[in-house]
């Protein structure tokens, strides 16, 4: 037995919200886990906070704990405040833009339950689930970020900058996070690694891509952030 705290970052995720939260309530975990679902709404200007207000009337039963950010912070600093909430054995990102499946997450939980884990990444470039081709320098770029974490932290993640990541909350409540926006991949890795006797794991899940039109955010300029934030977090203030 044991809780699941899924923690769902919204920014303008007002029409795919509730299909992420269908898909989720649908989920059945084993050993009879329960859910925990965390909803961070960073200031987002669409109809994302009237969409989320009425699917959790809509859904009593569901174990939704809402919060809001009075300005937008980013991603980052939302996920710091659902960790902080958190009440789960477990957590676990969950975007909101159906990229990922949560039907996956027993895949996360499985070897941390079996006491093998601590942290489990789950990585878009191994394993044989479905991936959606989309875009080849953004997939470079994401190597090449993992490359460059994994030089320093001497991991051998093969992605550093996937969504999902499951953790132990008592390991990632006892970390201190800084980075407002997608400069909390890099971080979390780095800091993460440098806790002793740490078990990290990997294992293969789907990926169903969006485009920029379909409302990808992240950008070029956050991709420079997260090269920052590699050096940043390995190399000088090491805290």
């Amino acid at each position: 037995m044991g809780k699941l705290s899924i923690l769902i970052p919204v920014y303008n995720e007002g029409n795919n919200i509730g299909l992420i939260l269908d898909k989720i309530k649908s989920v059945s975990l084993i050993t009879g886990i329960t859910k925990e679902i965390i909803i961070v709404n960073d200031r987002s200007t669409d109809n994302s906070h009237n969409v989320i207000s009425e699917y959790i009337r809509n859904n009593p039963t569901m174990n939704i704990h809402y919060y809001q950010h009075e300005v937008n912070k980013g991603k980052g600093a939302a996920l710091r405040t659902g960790f902080s909430k958190a009440s789960g054995d477990y957590i676990i990102i969950q975007d909101a833009d159906l990229e990922y499946d949560p039907q996956e997450y027993n895949l996360l939980l499985k070897p941390v339950l079996d006491g093998f884990a601590d942290v489990v990444y789950g990585s878009r470039f191994i394993g044989g689930n479905p991936h959606r081709i989309l875009f080849f320098w953004h997939t470079i770029g994401n190597k090449i970020l993992t490359f460059l974490s994994n030089m320093f932290t001497n991991l051998n993640l093969t992605d550093m900058e996937s969504c999902y990541k499951l953790f132990k909350r008592e390991v990632i409540q006892s970390v201190k996070l800084e980075e407002d926006r997608f400069g909390f991949e890099p971080e979390v890795t780095a800091k993460i690694a440098r806790i002793p006797n740490i078990r990290i794991y990997e294992v293969g899940i789907s990926y169903y891509g969006r485009t920029y039109d379909e409302g990808k955010k992240i950008g070029w300029r956050d991709g420079l952030r997260a090269i920052y934030s590699v050096f940043r977090y390995n190399s000088f203030f090491k805290k």
